[in-house]
């Protein structure tokens, strides 16, 4: 994907192949999803394009977070976009974003960007003053740690 206007989005490389990093992303999502010490709790992940996607978050003094939507486009080891302007079945809500995670193979690793495009100038603002930044690297480092223990665990 590339660069949007209202796009917020981090990067980083992680030590593990692009099938390692797809597999502990799609698998594993609850032990990597929320920055800790939130915790995830996974209602429905159905991995294909119009796919329930639902999680709820929990944070360490009782705050909950859910979140629902809908996945767009699943492209295994590449690719997943997904949207909260919608329930499953194409019921309208809220639109708040348009979230991806990308995966590219990057020598023995894979160059990881995700990020999250926005309807409007409010709802950008809005994320980012969530520490949209932040929240998206924390979580990016700890699917990194669970992929590099994968990974070295097959080697």
């Amino acid at each position: 994907m590339t660069e949007a206007p209202l796009e917020l989005a981090i990067e980083r490389h992680i030590a593990a192949p692009p099938g390692i990093v797809w597999q502990v992303m799609t698998e594993r999502l609850a032990e990597w999803w929320c920055p800790k010490p939130w915790r995830s709790e996974i209602i429905e992940q159905d991995w294909r394009p119009g796919g329930r996607n639902a999680v709820m978050m929990y944070g360490p003094n009782g705050e909950e977070s859910g979140g629902e939507g809908v996945f767009l486009e699943i492209v295994p080891e590449r690719l997943i976009v997904f949207t909260d302007a919608f329930k499953s079945g194409w019921i309208p809500q809220g639109p708040f974003m348009v979230g991806f995670f990308e995966l590219t193979p990057d020598g023995d690793g894979t160059h990881y960007r995700a990020g999250a495009r926005h309807w409007s100038e409010a709802a950008f603002n809005q994320h980012k003053d969530m520490g949209f930044e932040a929240g998206w690297t924390a979580v990016a480092g700890q699917l990194a740690e669970l992929a590099e223990t994968v990974s070295r665990s097959r080697s």
